[in-house]
């Protein structure tokens, strides 16, 4: 189960970190230049294997559960404050990279002191990835934790609305947290999209759910690269990287392919990588990627803690 967790969680940051450097990328740029390797600078002119706004947002909602040994929202947020306002969970203690609706919402809360699931904002075209990007521990704690189908619902809905209140946003949180728990029962990759597509989801509205009828209707597997995009737009992300996950089969290709999509390719990457990660474990990443994440002290430290915090000893 260690090895399980861990090749996960570090799946997901050598997809965000290889991500980085190519960033708003154009697919069509990128496949003149594929990217099959950790490269520096680039987008935002950073070291090789720095991480983004995904992981560190992952890393504060990780560290919430540490502390508190529960999901505690005003934790999460009060992490997200930090990391905001002070960079911590980066790499270097330097934020480069912040979603505007994730910043307001961190601006509400501070400003207001309201209900931290009331902070997010709900508007229509506030449904970007922000919230799907750090939702690998929700799964995590809820596969661990045996949560039961309403209480995963409710805590995924509340965790993306600390940020993303959108119906949108918290549905597709939740597909990916589901899909990651089907892959933790041991289903192969395409039993667990098989049942996601199985899913009873009469608590979200028809509209909503429509939204990710190629995913639900599997639809998704028989696309092709050019009809699927990879922008912010959450419903295009979440179809991005299970798409790439269906169409890949090593860890190794699964993140090549990710990243090349281009555009939003720190994200896309980071999904990615932890649906990866779990499918192909932790014999099968790559050593010479993982070697170059920065500050990786810190990084393993925070998740042999969290390990720790979901009841399994290192």
């Amino acid at each position: 189960m260690n090895q399980q967790l861990k090749s996960s969680l570090l799946g997901f940051v050598i997809g965000d970190a290889m991500g980085v450097p190519v960033e708003f990328v154009s697919r069509e740029e990128l496949r003149e230049n594929i990217v099959t390797t950790m490269q520096g600078y680039g987008s935002h002119e950073l070291e090789a294997g720095t991480w983004s706004d995904d992981t560190s947002m992952t890393l504060a909602t990780m560290k919430s559960i540490v502390d508190q040994r529960a999901i505690d929202y005003k934790a999460i947020m009060n992490n997200f404050a930090s990391w905001a306002n002070y960079g911590e969970f980066t790499t270097d203690g330097k934020v480069f990279d912040m979603g505007i609706t994730c910043r307001n919402a961190i601006l509400n809360f501070e400003r207001t002191k309201c209900n931290p699931i009331d902070a997010g904002l709900s508007d229509i075209f506030n449904n970007g990835n922000g919230s799907l990007m750090r939702m690998l521990p929700i799964a995590l704690y809820s596969y661990y934790k045996h949560l039961n189908s309403e209480e995963v619902i409710n805590v995924v809905n509340n965790t993306s609305s600390l940020t993303h209140g959108h119906e949108i946003s918290r549905l597709g949180c939740y597909l990916y947290v589901k899909y990651v728990m089907f892959l933790l029962d041991y289903h192969s990759k395409e039993c667990a999209y098989q049942k996601l597509m199985e899913l009873e989801l009469s608590s979200y509205s028809k509209e909503t759910i429509n939204c990710y009828s190629r995913v639900l209707d599997g639809t998704l597997q028989s696309l092709t690269l050019d009809e699927i995009e990879s922008t912010g737009y959450v419903v295009h992300t979440l179809e991005a990287s299970l798409w790439v996950v269906l169409h890949t089969s090593s860890f190794n290709q699964a993140i090549i392919d990710a990243v090349n999509l281009g555009n939003d390719t720190d994200t896309i990457g980071a999904i990615t990588g932890s649906l990866a990660g779990l499918i192909y474990g932790w014999d099968e990443l790559n050593t010479e990627w993982m070697h170059s994440i920065r500050n990786k002290e810190y990084l393993f430290c925070l998740i042999n803690d969290f390990i720790q915090a979901l009841g399994y000893e290192l």
